[in-house]
């Protein structure tokens, strides 16, 4: 059994400042970047049809956010280290804040994405930067009420997110979703510039050269990797000669920023780190679970919206309970991390959230709001089942000087996962949808005597309503096929809850591969 995780020197000097405003003022920074996420994801339709975009396209208003976030998590301790850990913490928020001003004004699906794209790369470091300030304020025996504090936070975003979103865009607009971030980024920085101050090793420390050659080959081939995710489906992925040239980019300067990182002598990401099981494990199993949790949380709110025609206020309450289930999941599993082995707790995690995925799998257009409430809380269980856990037990067994490193690269692991997942769910509706229509059409041969009667009745009917007989059967063929495509857009949506039941499902093998690892008693996690 062993634990390793990061914490200071006990004789570091503690802030003068109450440590609990600390707390609330990195808190605030944190909560804006991950209610952002959610609250995007509810407003989704509108977004399309004010910007004369398809759903699909609008699900770039997520990838594009996520990738141009994990592009500046590596390099967020350079920064830190070159111009001041609080500077950099108020530039991002002035520059998540401001890019939020332009995606609400956005008048055009390029002009959005654009923002977005400035948005992620503003929040990439807010989550590290605020819980390293929170780590270093509390003294070690505190720290650990101080996480779970922080975690708390984190978790209750995605409970206000889709509610707080869904009224907003029904209310006013789906511009407010963005808007609203106004306000918080400004009390957040002021109440940062008040109490949050740099500790004496980041004011003396020398930042170094930094590796630009490694930073903009990680922003190509990340870009590569988004601009293919984004317009796959679209032009028919590889089928497509530009995106076949694109992949051939994405490979090329993946390997030349591998290459980089492992000679150079100042690499922007320490991929040594990788040499612990523990780590490389846990990055897979993150990236696997990101594109599931993400999965989920796009396809959800379409589904109330696209094929049971909720308001977007309504699909936000129906998903929000997600989030009290993660949040009655973190105290148990904050207990339960230093007195059992953490593996069985990830397994549990993954087990629930494939159960979960599995209940979504029995959808049908009849269903409630609420017909899902036990399945939506079990995702939010699972999900706070593993993402402390398997942070904890990633990260166990690296040194302490390690895990800043090592931290950038588990959540970049994460927010690929996500885009990943986010882009593999709306391909499986796109693609399956057809497959699902073609099969349905099968059945309604005319020559069929049921389907002959269905026909005639429905014609009649119509007839009775006051439709001329052409029309009438005219009105017939367009309510059949309106039903047609409902139905097989419902079963390209059961096949994709169907699949990522069975990546979780996979994915509990591979977790009994890591070493035992148990976190000790009010240590903190080090990443999230």
């Amino acid at each position: 059994m062993a634990a390793a995780t990061s914490q200071s020197n006990p004789n570091q000097p503690q802030p003068a400042t109450n440590p609990w405003l600390i707390a609330s003022a990195v808190m605030l920074a944190t909560f804006m970047e991950v209610l952002d996420t959610s609250i995007a994801a509810v407003a989704l339709p509108y977004i399309a049809g004010s910007l004369s975009a398809s759903n699909d396209e609008a699900t770039w208003v997520l990838t594009s956010y996520l990738v141009a976030n994990a592009v500046i998590l590596p390099a967020s301790t350079w920064f830190s280290l070159r111009f001041g850990r609080k500077r950099f913490l108020i530039a991002c928020i002035v520059i998540f804040t401001v890019s939020s001003f332009v995606c609400g004004s956005a008048a055009s699906l390029g002009m959005i994405l654009i923002a977005r794209a400035v948005q992620g790369a503003g929040g990439g470091a807010l989550q590290p930067l605020s819980q390293a300030i929170l780590l270093e304020s509390f003294p070690p025996q505190k720290r650990g009420m101080a996480m779970a504090a922080f975690a708390l936070g984190v978790v209750v975003a995605p409970v206000l997110g889709p509610t707080l979103g869904g009224w907003l865009t029904d209310t006013y607009s789906w511009r407010w979703a963005f808007y609203i971030n106004i306000p918080v980024g400004i009390f957040a920085v002021f109440m940062i510039s008040r109490y949050v101050q740099d500790p004496p090793y980041i004011k003396n420390a020398k930042a170094g050269k930094l590796d630009g050659i490694g930073l903009g080959l990680l922003a190509v081939w990340l870009g590569c990797l988004q601009i293919i995710l984004d317009k796959g489906q679209e032009d028919d992925w590889f089928g497509a000669t530009w995106i076949r040239w694109a992949a051939l980019i994405l490979v090329i300067s993946l390997v030349a920023f591998l290459i980089r990182e492992m000679r150079h002598r100042q690499p922007l990401v320490d991929l040594k780190v990788f040499r612990h099981r523990n780590f490389t494990l846990g990055c897979i199993l993150i990236g696997l679970f990101g594109a599931s949790i993400y999965g989920l949380i796009t396809l959800l709110p379409l589904f109330y919206q696209e094929l049971l025609g909720y308001t977007a206020l309504a699909a936000g309450w129906a998903v929000s309970p997600r989030g009290l289930g993660a949040i009655v999941a973190m105290p148990i599993i904050g207990y339960l991390t230093a007195k059992i082995d953490n593996r069985w707790l990830i397994a549990f995690g993954f087990g629930t959230f494939a159960v979960a995925s599995l209940w979504f799998g029995e959808v049908n257009l009849s269903i409630g709001q609420w017909t899902f409430l036990w399945a939506i809380l079990i995702s939010g269980f699972g999900s706070g089942c593993v993402f402390v856990p398997l942070s904890t037990t990633a990260v166990a067994f690296l040194k302490n000087e390690e895990i800043g490193n090592a931290s950038g690269l588990y959540n970049l692991f994460r927010n690929i996962g996500g885009s990943i997942g986010i882009s593999v769910v709306n391909t499986i509706v796109a693609r399956h949808e057809q497959t699902h229509r073609d099969e349905l059409v099968r059945n309604l041969n005319p020559a069929r005597v049921t389907v002959h009667g269905a026909f005639g009745g429905l014609q009649q009917f119509l007839a009775v309503q006051g439709s001329s007989s052409p029309t009438a059967l005219h009105r017939a063929y367009g309510l059949v096929n309106e039903a047609l495509n409902g139905q097989a857009r419902l079963w390209a949506y059961v096949d994709d809850f169907r699949y990522m039941a069975l990546a979780c499902f996979a994915c509990i093998p591979i977790v009994f591969t890591l070493k035992k690892a148990m976190r000790r008693a009010g240590a903190p996690s080090a990443v999230h």
